[in-house]
């Protein structure tokens, strides 16, 4: 989400103000019971953020599906954000990104014997995953983007804070980017600082730590989005293999539909030395004309080494056009990402705490 101007920013103080005002009254109802939170019987994991924009919610929730589903029968409750469904629905692999939202049908591909659920109204979802047939019953949910659904009580909630965009310097909608006051972090048990550079100094962890002011109760990590090599998006189609080298002489046009594509430009650029851009809003829905205008760009792009590429949720919304023409399907590739923690000492002590949650919730339940 790009930030508005600074003169902009002033003269919308006064409805940031309002709309506080209203935020904070409404977890005032719930932090004093007077609307209620349902608490429920398997532990849910809540991954979300106090900001609009991406935050890397989508990776985070992969790693931990990665470090649980060895163990545990694991699933994911989303929204579907920018779905054209109403509803409970259950993902399928042959879903539609148009019918259960792109990250959702990400996560489904990628880890096929993880349910995948969307509704807007989490208990529903909850109850209705819970009265699931013997072998169906998840022993842990994850609740993607979560954090400000406070009808469902979390048995733990993480909170990721975009370090590009740190929380304590920031305003309220619609001056600034927060959806609520900055001390909505307090009810986060983990805060992650996310999308760090890999050699991050001594000198940034403690203007992060110093700045969030966490409580003792709080544990603090960092990570980085480790960036893999290029896979086709429609591998029946592609030409240069299925995977491929970006070089420092091929031609790149990204092509993305995400709130934050700068940390892959920086990728691309230490790759390859002609990188053009279209960029699309979050969760963009792709038309005609916007395939017409990327297969202009790309046609005009010089040399015969050149590719299309995007992100993995773009890749699951171009899967679905039917008006992609097969000459764009050969030549379109996505970027896989990871969570890295900066620290691998952090990284066991989530682990840990994470399996010793999970564990612990089962037992005295």
């Amino acid at each position: 989400m790009d930030t508005p101007p600074v003169e902009i920013r002033r003269s919308l103080l006064p409805f940031s103000w309002l709309y506080g005002a209203g935020v904070r009254f409404r977890n005032f109802l719930f932090d004093h019971h007077i609307l209620k939170q349902e608490k429920f019987p398997v532990p849910i994991i809540c991954v979300g953020n106090i900001t609009v924009g991406g935050t890397g919610k989508t990776p985070h929730i992969e790693y931990l599906i990665e470090l649980l589903s060895s163990r545990y029968k694991v699933a994911v409750l989303s929204r579907g954000y920018k779905r054209k469904t109403k509803g409970f629905l259950m993902v399928e692999e042959d879903s539609k990104a148009a019918e259960v939202g792109d990250e959702p049908l990400q996560i489904k591909r990628k880890y096929p014997r993880t349910l995948v659920v969307v509704d807007k109204n989490r208990r529903r979802a909850i109850k209705k995953l819970l009265d699931s047939g013997q072998g169906e019953r998840p022993d842990v949910i994850l609740l993607d983007d979560g954090f400000q659904h406070r009808y469902v009580q979390p048995s733990l909630s993480i909170l990721l804070v975009d370090s590009h965009r740190p929380v304590y310097e920031d305003q309220l909608l619609p001056a600034g980017s927060l959806r609520e006051s900055i001390s909505g972090k307090n009810r986060a048990s983990m805060v992650i600082v996310t999308k760090c550079p890999p050699d991050m100094q001594a000198i940034d962890f403690r203007i992060y730590t110093k700045g969030l002011n966490l409580y003792p109760y709080q544990n603090l990590y960092f990570s980085s989005i480790q960036y893999g090599d290029p896979v086709s998006v429609f591998p029946e189609f592609e030409e240069r293999g299925q995977k491929a080298d970006i070089l420092p002489g091929t031609h790149v046009l990204l092509v993305a539909g995400i709130a934050a594509p700068e940390p892959l430009v920086n990728e691309l650029k230490q790759k390859t030395d002609s990188l053009h851009t279209r960029f699309f809003p979050d969760h963009h829905s792709f038309t005609k004309d916007d395939i017409r205008t990327i297969r202009d760009l790309f046609k005009k792009m010089e040399g015969d080494d050149k590719m299309i590429v995007t992100t993995e949720k773009d890749a699951m919304r171009f899967q679905s056009l039917p008006f992609l023409e097969e000459d764009l399907k050969k030549r379109l590739y996505y970027v896989p990402i990871k969570v890295r923690f900066i620290e691998q000492s952090k990284k066991e002590q989530f682990n840990k705490k994470i399996n010793q949650h999970v564990r612990n919730y089962q037992t005295n339940r």
